[in-house]
């Protein structure tokens, strides 16, 4: 769904929340996001809907990311597109200038969209191969920021260890590591949360603490030091995913603090896992909605 597309759907607030009500309700009657009664009716004031359990008046936003927002809902649909069309990325100054609304808004607007893009159940395990990885997150100190020590890189440094999954022309998941123990243990825990292991043969570097994975699942070691492709032995597919995310940050959001790193994380694997879904902008308007 590009924005022509949007302007052609959606041209009225009444288109958009009548495909709002086609959505969260597609049988029909509305349902009371208060008491989950479905007894109500429509009031005058279109597209609102009175509970007659509850006695409570309610609109199809409500509980939603749309919620207490005085922003169009076409502006809305048109941020939805943006940010799922924009493989590295958009910057909020750049979606504020797109949508006409300022910058704080903007990045309100982002980080709504990006809660529909969080896996809320349990996700499917990875099988199959599995390449892991880890990465860096961070930029270079200012000068005179006080910090006199020369700048390290890989495992040496002070950036934020961020570590990923990704099946073999499949799935990817990716987490950061905010208390900066990249150790054995928290590799392992990670495996066993996101990994099949009965079924699962998994590659990895000769980072050390990768030693003893064999004791949970199949393991196989590409020595970079000697070789990075050894027939279907690499990382390269994982390595593709940090190379697209480490562009999206420099050159989009420029900095990115801890608290919220994940949920861009977040964002960039929800696009890659839904690289292929033509119906992609339909999922996240239904997961936007809890449906």
């Amino acid at each position: 769904m590009n924005i022509v597309s949007i302007y052609k759907q959606f041209p009225t607030e009444q288109d958009c929340l009548s495909h709002l009500e086609k959505v969260r309700w597609p049988d029909g009657k509305p349902v009371c996001p208060y008491c989950q009664s479905n007894k109500t009716s429509p009031l005058p004031k279109e597209y609102r809907h009175h509970c007659n359990n509850c006695n409570t008046t309610f609109s199809v936003t409500v509980g939603t990311i749309f919620h207490h927002t005085h922003l169009p809902l076409q502006k809305w649909f048109l941020a939805v597109s943006l940010i799922l069309n924009a493989k590295k990325g958009i910057a909020a100054r750049q979606l504020a200038r797109d949508l006409e609304v300022n910058k704080n808004t903007a990045w309100s607007l982002e980080m709504r969209i990006r809660k529909t893009m969080i896996e809320t159940k349990q996700r499917e395990l990875l099988q199959g191969i599995v390449e892991m990885d880890e990465t860096y997150i961070g930029g270079k100190p200012r000068k005179g920021s006080g910090d006199s020590e020369p700048l390290k890189r890989g495992r040496g440094t002070k950036k934020i260890p961020v570590v990923g999954m990704i099946e073999r022309d499949g799935k990817v998941t990716a987490k950061a590591i905010k208390n900066h123990k990249l150790d054995h243990k928290t590799l392992k825990a990670l495996v066993r949360a996101n990994v099949d292991t009965s079924n699962t043969t998994l590659i990895t570097d000769e980072y050390t603490g990768y030693i003893g994975m064999s004791k949970i699942v199949h393991h196989e070691v590409v020595n970079h030091s000697v070789w990075y492709v050894d027939g279907r032995n690499h990382t390269n597919n994982i390595e593709g995913f940090w190379a697209l995310l480490k562009r999206g940050i420099t050159g989009q959001y420029h900095k990115v603090s801890l608290r919220y790193l994940d949920k861009y994380i977040n964002e960039f694997c929800y696009r890659h896992n839904n690289r292929e879904n033509v119906d992609i902008y339909d999922l996240t308007i239904a997961r936007a909605l809890g449906v």
